[in-house]
């Protein structure tokens, strides 16, 4: 429901707002409708730094981080470090952060803090001596996790999310992994390690990371279907995880499947992603499933002269490639519309203008 110049007059006349307050939000409301109908004419908005004056400012805070850092050594060691690393991270948020909304600077200064809320968690462990370091890892990862939400919940920075995933990876893998990747590839081989079939400790890890990280990524973005403000940037670094994480164990569990049938379940599998990205409207589900398409094109090709396999290969897969890139608006909104309604399906991206964008 759009705010109307007579809704807000209203308000102001029943005494709900006053007159600052309905231009305020009669401003706002302008903004967000322009924003909106700019995304049509934006492909795959997604920022790291709007100019060179953030990546200026951020080369300066790393140089102040790291002399902070050796004088923080000098003065008490690696406490006052881990300590330095984190009020630096913190208290110049306030003014990169909340005052100047610069995206750089914040993705710096959100990593220094949670290099040193991790490095003072993970000393504190030590100190205290913890039994095992399958347990020292779940702590570290669950006390990773809380600092990182604290910040995020003050300064919200959506590139928080990627390190609260990373951080809820090494939880989850702490509490399924019985042996290491190492390991697992000294008596295996990589094909092996997110082999479901297998029984691999980091293949049932990564898919429950996998699925956990998805359902975040999708409730924030159905916080904020046409993708305008934090909610949907915090959801694409979910998504960057979620999609690898899936996408790799689900599909090396279908391609290791000896014969044809293995082949088959690979196309059948690929398919299923490439629709299912379409509906969520984000690409990065369908970018993890790339090698598993380039096997089976070179699977297709048969056992040819590589001269020739290999550019045929990338022939075709670049214009798959291309081709989804260019009509993926189209094949959404068709695909969208065929479907039947179900949960959740308005509080998607719009679909029904054939011009609207994705992520």
């Amino acid at each position: 429901m759009t705010l109307t110049q007579d809704d807000l007059r209203a308000a102001t006349a029943a005494g709900i707002l006053d007159e600052a307050q309905a231009a305020r939000l009669s401003a706002l409301s302008h903004e967000r409708a322009g924003r909106i109908a700019r995304r049509a004419n934006e492909d795959e908005p997604f920022e790291l730094f709007s100019g060179f004056a953030e990546i200026f400012i951020s080369l300066g805070l790393i140089l102040l981080t790291s002399g902070a850092v050796t004088f923080a050594f000098a003065a008490g060691g690696v406490v006052f470090v881990m300590a330095a690393l984190m009020a630096v991270g913190w208290f110049a948020a306030h003014y990169f952060t909340l005052k100047r909304r610069m995206s750089l600077p914040s993705i710096v200064l959100v990593c220094t803090y949670a290099t040193g809320a991790g490095g003072l968690i993970g000393y504190v462990l030590d100190m205290i001596g913890v039994g095992s370091a399958t347990l020292g890892a779940i702590l570290l990862g669950l006390g990773g996790m809380a600092s990182i939400l604290l910040h995020y919940r003050r300064f919200r920075v959506p590139f928080s999310m990627l390190l609260v995933g990373l951080y809820g990876f090494m939880t989850i893998y702490a509490i399924t992994t019985e042996t290491s990747p190492v390991d697992t590839l000294i008596t295996g081989s990589v094909r092996g390690l997110f082999d479901l079939r297998q029984g691999g400790s980091l293949a049932i890890g990564t898919l429950i990371f996998g699925i956990l990280a998805f359902i975040a990524g999708l409730w924030f973005d159905m916080q904020d279907p046409h993708r305008i403000g934090r909610r949907a940037r915090s959801a694409f670094w979910l998504h960057l995880l979620a999609a690898p994480a899936l996408v790799n164990t689900v599909m090396m569990t279908a391609y290791n499947i000896p014969g044809e049938l293995g082949v088959v379940l690979t196309l059948i599998g690929l398919v299923i992603i490439t629709a299912f990205a379409l509906i969520i409207d984000r690409r990065s589900f369908l970018t993890a499933g790339l090698g598993y398409l380039a096997a089976l094109i070179f699977w297709l090709l048969g056992e040819g002269s590589m001269d020739i396999t290999i550019p045929i290969l990338m022939l075709l897969l670049g214009s798959l490639i291309t081709g989804l890139g260019t009509f993926w608006t189209h094949l959404r909104v068709a695909l969208m519309r065929a479907l039947p309604n179900f949960p959740g399906k308005t509080r998607l991206p719009p679909y029904d203008d054939v011009t609207a964008t994705s992520e």
